[in-house]
């Protein structure tokens, strides 16, 4: 009785530490920290530059992190949004920082109702973008806004 007992609690207990496995956060420094690699791309018929991804952050690919940072709405059904190293005054769209600034936020609730600058945590699972040029280098997929 006692071994089927401890194997029912076995599940339990194995949720219960996996669940108290703090999530990273990931400050903008260490997003901007890669180096890039100079491609020809045909559709655009010029060079672009594309991310290297050091190992720390490739490490981070597929898994659930925070990331904090200016909400930059761009999409009005409120699917998604850019989140922005910087205020929108000096942020990748104006041509004040890099492209490694900013990425996408693909909520898994939308919401329509954020402003320019907000200031808003996300918890998500970031991928990593390392050819697609529609795309962001970032994408944190399934987002939820995090209580501060």
């Amino acid at each position: 009785m006692k071994r089927i007992r401890t194997l029912l609690l076995l599940p339990v207990v194995t949720l219960l530490m996996a669940s108290s496995t703090p999530i990273p956060f990931i400050g903008w420094p260490q997003l901007e920290n890669v180096e890039f690699a100079e491609k020809f791309v045909k559709e655009v018929d010029g060079y672009m530059l594309f991310p290297k991804f050091p190992d720390a952050l490739k490490k981070l690919a597929g898994k659930t992190i925070m990331v904090e940072g200016y909400v930059v709405p761009v999409d009005k059904s409120g699917t998604f949004i850019a989140l922005s190293a910087n205020p929108y005054a000096a942020c990748f769209f104006c041509g004040k920082a890099g492209p490694a600034s900013v990425m996408t936020v693909k909520l898994k609730t939308k919401n329509p109702n954020y402003k320019i600058d907000d200031v808003v945590r996300f918890m998500g699972t970031l991928r990593l973008n390392d050819d697609d040029i529609k795309e962001f280098y970032y994408v944190l997929e399934n987002a939820i806004p995090m209580k501060q």
